[in-house]
């Protein structure tokens, strides 16, 4: 019955947001936050040869978005700690469907980096899924909190599974441009979504808890003074590089081995479908299990796969076998990594140092993308950012043995 309350919004929406309520919804923005911007690779190549450009250029675009999505994440997670998360969320929606759309538009290289870049960039950074984990880590009691972390990852995976195929079809049947614009009406259905994931404004009070009174400056000066959130962040950096860079490229490098572009789809829905029990997994794992050795595995195991990968002939049984091993760790970082910035420091500036950590993870993303157009240009050839991928995920697993997972050590106040 508490948590009823707990979870009853200070606005005055009524009682219908259960817990059960929150997780669908927050479910069901992730998913459609997250799978047009996975689905995006597969516009490479047909816009590429209506304009004549070269695969830099749409790489310079999506490395644009990557960067500012994590540029932006920490500034709408204070926002929305600070304001709530519905709004922000809105707002975010608003913005990623006016990229799609103006996407459709874009003839030149600027308008590409402008709608793909700039806009669905900051759209994203207010409407993924990282919002919506942080809105289950302040809604939802904490027993709750590792599955739904997980669910809501796997949701965003979902989408990716959902969307790489559909994308594909209506690019076949109607053309690029008739995609674009399903992808934004689908956007503006987070709008109405977002009203169950509110949550009240940040008040500090003088009888509060230490944690509760903490400020925004102080909780950053916390976070960046603490070793194990910096080799957290550090670590993080990996996960976006390979995962943008996979996202954006494999498509195209699959078709470079003669590989049919139907199947470039069904390898990253593969991607999305496996990463689903990647993410339930490894949301349930945590409970039991120390974080940082998860982590560790993850790591050490996309970098074995990307071996195995790139060391063999290229079929389609070993592409859709490549997309399913990666999706078993795809996004299973997430969970883990959230559920520690929340074990250290607390749930009150949860998004805003969760953003942080992201900005680690999409300034990989940016390198991992941009890179890889540049290399491709420059030698015909993706392998020595593969290559790259499996010495960054070495790193990370050596990088998150060290963490310590307790909460941050605070000063107690003292009775006068």
């Amino acid at each position: 019955m508490a948590v009823t309350t707990d979870l009853r919004p200070s606005s005055g929406l009524g009682t219908w947001r259960t817990p059960l309520v929150i997780m669908i919804c927050g479910c069901m923005i992730a998913l459609l936050s997250f799978g047009p911007r996975s689905s995006l690779g597969f516009f490479v190549q047909p816009m590429s040869a209506e304009f004549a450009w070269g695969r830099d250029v749409f790489g310079l675009a999506l490395a644009l978005q990557n960067l500012l999505w994590g540029l932006g994440q920490p500034i709408a997670g204070a926002i929305a700690d600070r304001f709530g998360i519905m709004r922000v969320i809105v707002v975010g929606a608003l913005l990623y469907a006016a990229g799609l759309l103006l996407m459709r538009y874009s003839s030149t290289p600027l308008s590409l980096s402008l709608s793909a870049g700039v806009l669905i960039g900051f759209g994203l950074s207010g409407s993924s899924f990282n919002l919506v984990l942080s809105a289950f880590s302040k809604l939802l009691p904490p027993e709750r909190r590792g599955f739904a972390l997980g669910a809501g990852t796997a949701a965003g995976s979902f989408g990716q599974f959902l969307f790489a195929p559909f994308g594909v079809a209506v690019i076949d049947q109607f053309g690029w441009q008739a995609a674009l614009i399903v992808f934004a009406a689908l956007m503006l259905l987070i709008v109405p979504l977002a009203l169950a994931l509110a949550t009240p404004p940040a008040a500090t009070t003088a009888d509060a808890p230490p944690a509760e009174q903490q400020s925004f400056k102080t909780a950053l000066a916390e976070a960046f003074g603490h070793r194990s959130y910096v080799l957290l962040v550090l670590g993080f950096f990996t996960c976006g590089f390979q995962l943008a860079f996979i996202t954006v490229h494999l498509p195209a490098y699959l078709v470079d081995r003669g590989i049919p572009a139907s199947t470039g789809g069904w390898v990253i829905a593969a991607i999305g479908l496996f990463n689903i029990i990647g993410s339930l997994s490894v949301g349930w794992v945590q409970n039991y299990f120390p974080k940082r050795y998860i982590l560790s595995l993850i790591y050490f195991t996309r970098a074995l796969s990307i071996i195995a990968f790139i060391s063999f002939p290229i079929t389609t049984f070993s592409a859709i076998a490549f997309g399913a091993i990666s999706g078993l760790t795809w996004l299973s970082t997430v969970p883990p990594t959230s559920a520690l910035v929340a074990l250290m420091f607390g749930t009150k500036w949860f998004a805003t140092l969760y953003g942080f950590a992201f900005v680690s993870h999409q300034v990989g993303g940016f390198l991992g993308v941009w890179l890889g157009g540049i290399v491709f240009e420059q030698f015909g050839s993706y392998t020595p950012i593969w290559w790259l991928s499996i010495l960054f995920g070495v790193l990370s697993a050596l990088i998150n043995l060290p963490i310590v997972e307790r909460p941050v050590a605070r000063p107690v106040a003292q009775p006068a």
